[in-house]
């Protein structure tokens, strides 16, 4: 693949400091490094090319806006119909639809330390995996696909929002952060490349097709972020052209299946200092994530930072898979070529006793490659996801999943045992 260079700041070895999280976390060891080697930039373009290559930073210099359009994130309830074709990863028409034969970018968001929050172009991903990276710390691996965004960021007062994008005027994605093993799997059922900040050379070992993008401060460890017309530039250049079928497999239905139970809400227990709640929005259809401020108790709504829109997702997967534990910060995940692994499906206020395969079929077997994680009920059918946007928590295999009640307190949640309530929990347990 022919890339063309367009680096900023060209930096050819970058020392960073560990993703260290102060705090104690139960059943988890707090305030270790993250990983014993040091931790140095590896360069690689798409298709592994002899070219070095680095994505553009946001920084000192940044390019004029052509218009002064506000970015906006439509009501997905309320999108008129369109004939145009359809995006496999989300069901919704899309307005260019010369960007399905782009592939996928794999961006590997940052969630921790907590003044990475609010992360900016959540609100415009396709699909997000929450993995855990250790130490009760989770990171977001967020897929872009189809329409980019095209305007500048929407003015919002506040000191925060203000500093969050001071300096920025061009749609961002990130902060970004180092990849980790599991990423490669998702790479390959979604046919794309990876964006992260560097990986260990453990695990840049196990990737392929990636680039990485330099911060433009190296005291801050959030100061990466990627332009999103550097995002389809990329996609642009990459020869890795989308056909036919290569991202089929999700199936998306309006109409609320039969069979569901009854979820106003569900609590995801990473630690006591990363807890989740997602809580269902009856005026847009949507579940809305909360999460604790790294202190367990206070639950902030989630927003883009483009745009202060809250974070919502029509469809929250909770999906079970085995673990694999190399070090505290080298967890893998088994995603590949899994005949059927359990799931919990969250949509429309209801969740649903579902499945999840990555198994070859007719596809996988007469071109070589992998499609997306298909969702299948008990027989084996494919189980309709709600049109719009998904995102799925990676939980291990055996972690407790049940009803519990309605409360905000650890404890409480933790032990309350309440059939019938609507009140769902999922405590993310590692086998030891």
């Amino acid at each position: 693949m022919k890339w063309n260079k367009y680096l900023l700041t060209m930096v050819s070895v970058l020392i960073i400091t560990g993703c260290t999280f102060g705090g104690y976390f139960p059943g988890e060891m707090g305030n270790i490094e993250e990983g014993a080697e040091e931790l140095i930039i590896t360069t690689s373009s798409i298709e592994k090319s002899s070219n070095t290559e680095y994505v553009n930073f946001v920084g000192d210099e940044v390019q004029d806006n052509e218009d002064n359009q506000e970015f906006s994130n439509l009501d997905k309830e309320d999108e008129p119909v369109s004939n145009n074709p359809i995006n496999p990863l989300t069901g919704l028409p899309v307005d260019n639809p010369e960007n399905l034969l782009l592939p996928p970018a794999l961006v590997s968001v940052t969630n921790f330390p907590t003044t990475a929050r609010p992360q900016a172009g959540l609100s415009t991903s396709s699909v997000v995996f929450e993995l855990s990276i250790g130490d009760g710390m989770t990171r977001y691996l967020a897929i872009f696909y189809g329409d980019y965004p095209r305007s500048s960021i929407q003015e919002k007062s506040g000191d925060m929002q203000e500093g969050l994008t001071e300096g920025v005027q061009e749609p961002v994605i990130g902060p970004v952060r180092s990849g980790r093993l599991p990423y490669e799997y998702v790479r390959q059922l979604f046919n794309g490349f990876i964006v992260m900040a560097s990986a260990y050379s453990k695990v840049a070992d196990q990737l392929n097709d990636y680039v990485n993008v330099i911060g433009d401060d190296q005291s801050d460890i959030n100061s990466a972020l990627v332009a999103v017309s550097d995002i389809e530039k990329i996609a642009q250049e990459s020869d890795n052209k989308i056909g036919d079928g290569a991202l089929s497999g999700m199936v998306f239905e309006k109409d609320i299946p039969e069979g569901g139970k009854n979820a106003p809400s569900l609590w995801i227990f990473y630690a006591y200092k990363n807890q989740v709640f997602w809580r269902f929005n009856e005026d847009d259809g949507s579940y809305h994530r909360w999460q604790d401020d790294a202190d367990g108790s206070t639950f902030i709504e989630q927003t883009d930072r483009l745009n202060g829109e809250p974070l919502t997702y029509e469809n929250v997967v909770v999906l079970f898979a085995d673990h694999t534990v190399e070090n505290t910060y080298l967890i893998d995940v088994d995603l590949l070529y899994v005949i059927r692994g359990k799931a919990q499906l969250f949509r429309d206020g209801q969740v649903y006793d579902i499945y999840w395969t990555t198994k070859s079929e007719e596809y996988e077997k007469t071109t070589g490659k992998l499609r997306p994680i298909r969702f299948v009920d008990a027989e084996g059918n494919p189980f309709p996801l709600k049109p719009g946007q998904t995102w799925i928590e990676l939980m291990p295999k055996f972690s407790p999943f049940w009803e519990t009640v309605n409360s905000e307190k650890y404890h409480v949640l933790a032990s309350g045992r309440s059939k019938g309530s609507g009140y769902w929990g999922a405590y993310f347990k590692l086998d030891n």
